[in-house]
């Protein structure tokens, strides 16, 4: 698996993409800093990258490097190696190199000018959100052997969950409004990682007091061991399930 891993780790180093969104990410982050240098403004700022770039150019990104990686894919196939080894490294390797292209572009700013623990929590939420979408690109992949296609329903999980799926809550929380929705919401935001994503970051930069109510609620419940447990360990669910459900059609596909 190591040398599966070192392989395509080095080939998609090669296309220069991942330099590119590097670079992109660390000159983005570099003007923030100089335009505003209070450190949560330019989070706040930067929330807005984590929750709409970087899962689209994951999402995307992973699933044009699995066809393209196909004839090397159907190679490794030929050989006596298995296949869950064959996917595994594939996804360790893209999953790896998005997520160090991130923590460089993004965590070099933050380190020079000071580390805090909402630039921690960004950090995290980038890398963990990263995972999310590299899971669902390589679901979306293996649906399906039409490219086209399978980008077609990688760029659908992204609308749905940054997009859609927001639509759908604001029109839930306003048709009920008269009701006590606290937990109920607290329920269908862990059903969206980016949602989930969002709203953790928000506490931790203590938007939640123009939040009323349902901002405390939030916070007494995020805010606490249990729900910081609790929103680590959904998130982290949103990466494996995904994950093993696409490894379990990748194993059983005819290729």
């Amino acid at each position: 698996m190591n040398r599966i891993i070192k392989y395509v780790f080095y080939d998609i180093l090669r296309t220069r993409f991942i330099i590119f969104y590097t670079a992109l990410l660390l000159v983005s982050t570099f003007a923030m800093f100089q335009l505003d240098s209070d450190p949560n403004k330019v989070v706040m700022s930067l929330l807005n990258v984590v929750l709409m770039v970087v899962p689209l150019v994951s999402i995307v990104f992973t699933t044009i490097h699995f066809y393209n990686s196909y004839e090397f894919i159907e190679l490794m196939l030929a050989q006596p190696i298995n296949r869950r080894v064959i996917f595994i490294g594939e996804y360790l390797a893209v999953a790896m190199s998005l997520c160090m292209a991130f923590a460089v572009g993004v965590g070099i700013p933050l380190g020079i000018y000071g580390v805090s623990a909402t630039g921690m929590s960004l950090l995290f939420c980038g890398i963990i959100l990263t995972l999310v979408f590299v899971s669902l690109a390589f679901l979306a992949a293996v649906l399906t052997r039409d490219k086209a296609k399978a980008i077609g329903i990688a760029l659908l999980f992204w609308f749905y969950f940054s997009l859609i799926y927001d639509g759908f809550l604001l029109w839930f929380v306003y048709a009920f409004a008269d009701y006590p929705l606290e937990k109920i919401t607290l329920g269908l935001i862990s059903l969206n990682p980016v949602d989930l994503a969002r709203v953790i970051m928000l506490l931790q930069l203590d938007i939640s007091a123009l939040m009323g109510y349902t901002g405390a609620f939030y916070r007494q419940f995020f805010g606490s061991s249990f729900g910081i447990i609790f929103s680590t360990l959904i998130l982290f669910l949103w990466v494996i399930i995904p994950f093993f459900i696409a490894l379990r059609i990748f194993s059983k596909k005819d290729l």
